[in-house]
This record gives structure tokens, sequence and C-alpha cells, in this order.
């Protein structure tokens, strides 16, 4: 088996999801079942954030033009419904049909023509990043995905690799190359160690961070983001084996 980790990071004004997200930094999506046929898509997602957010994210699913997750810019013709299962103060929780036409297209759907059936997705959306993992076979053509996944997302969003993972090695061997951070997070990390980020009191804030290194405050924030968890992650994996008995005599 096979793991791809990927962002979508759309531009301004081309999905309503992204938009309504970056108006309200600290709110979350992400989901909790996502299944895909060659025709139709459904999912629930549980979105966190203020009473004011929910609200928004709730309206942008509801009245958005087109299927959120349909890469195309313009109302394709597909049929979608989507309901609200939950809504408190600090919860939403949302469940979504969509029927695609010959104009439409999505992540799942390519995923699904490149590296074959049974492909397992979860999605984190956080501001204008939309976050993909992907667990396939690793039969698949996995660089026709992304060229194919690349010509479809146009100019609307720009696509960021984040990792890939052998899980078999991963379950066995309990590491993987998850571990090693991509340029881009690696760069932000550095240059937050370097410039007092991680101090207390912080020697500089996460705007003046990102002025120095020239890209968006909420760019530097999910990168920081990103690392953190990956380094959470290994500290957490490093302790259990550590914990664990060993099997060898």
């Amino acid at each position: 088996m096979r793991s791809l980790v990927f962002a979508l990071k759309y531009d301004p004004g081309c999905n309503r999801v992204a938009d309504t997200l970056a108006a309200h930094p600290d709110a979350r999506i992400r989901s909790l079942s996502l299944h895909a046929t060659a025709e139709r898509l459904w999912r629930v997602d549980h979105a966190t954030g203020t009473p004011a957010a929910l609200d928004d994210i709730e309206e942008a699913f509801l009245t958005a033009d087109y299927y959120a997750d349909c890469l195309a810019t313009d109302d394709c013709g597909a049929t979608q419904s989507t309901q609200v299962l939950d809504h408190t103060d600090d919860t939403l929780v949302l469940y979504s049909y969509w029927e695609r036409t010959p104009d439409c297209s999505s992540v799942p759907h390519i995923a699904r023509a490149h590296l074959g059936d049974g492909v397992l997705f979860d999605t984190r959306h956080e501001g204008r990043h939309y976050t993909w993992r992907i667990i396939h076979s690793g039969q698949g053509n996995v660089g026709a995905f992304f060229d194919d996944l690349e010509a479809e997302v146009g100019t609307c969003a720009e696509m960021e690799m984040l990792r890939t993972t052998d899980t078999e090695v991963t379950r066995r061997y309990g590491h993987s190359n998850r571990y090693e951070l991509p340029p881009e997070q690696a760069a932000a990390l550095e240059a937050a160690v370097e410039h007092g980020y991680y101090e207390t009191p912080r020697m500089v804030d996460v705007g003046e961070l990102a002025e120095h290194l020239g890209v968006p405050r909420s760019t530097l924030t999910y990168r920081l983001r990103r690392a953190e968890a990956q380094l959470a992650a290994r500290y957490v994996d490093t302790e259990s084996m550590r914990d664990t008995p060993s099997t060898t005599s």
C-alpha cells in the first residue's frame, strides 16, 4: 500500500469553501467519510470553529453554485445535495452527495482513474489549503495522476506535494519518509527557530516572520502547523517504539 499527501492552495474566488475558511482562520473542516464511484461521490464532513464561522461554512455548502469538490470553475450541471446532520455552537456535520456530468472532475475521480479501485481518502481543509491523503494499492500510475490533476486544477490552485509513504514499511518498522519535511516546511521551521518565534516571549510574530520570508501569513501558518504535526507524530512514534518490548532474541 502507498500513501500520497498533497495540498491544493486555492486562489481567491476559485473555491467558495476556501474563501469562507480564509475569512475564518481558526475554522477547520475534516472528512469523516468519503466514497466515490465512477459517476458519484458522497461524503460526511466535520467542521469546527466559532458560531459565525460555522454559519458561514454551512451557507457556503448549501448555496454554492456547484459542488465544492468539483474542479470545474463554473456550474457543470451536476446534481448535488447537502444535508446538515448536526449543528451546535462549535460543531457542524454535513452530508454531501454529488452525481457528476462529463464536464465534472474531482480529486477522487482522477485518483480512481489512475490508481484503481479501492482508493481511500482523508481530507483536511483550513484556510485556502485543502490537504488530501490518498491510500492506494501502489499499482497505479502516480505520475499520470498528478499530471491529470494539475491540468484539471489549472490556474485556480497551487499544488504542493507533502509526502509519500509506504504504509507497509511504516506498519512493519514504525518509521517512514513522512518525517522528511518538504523544503517549504523545513524552511519555515528553520526561520521560525532562527528568529525566535518559539521563544517565550516570542521575539517575532507570525506576521513579521511571513513578511521576512516573503509569503502570505496564511501560507506560513499552514506550513508551520504541518511541520509541527509531523514532528509531534515522530515524537509519539519514537516513544511508542521505546515502550514496546523487543521481539528479537
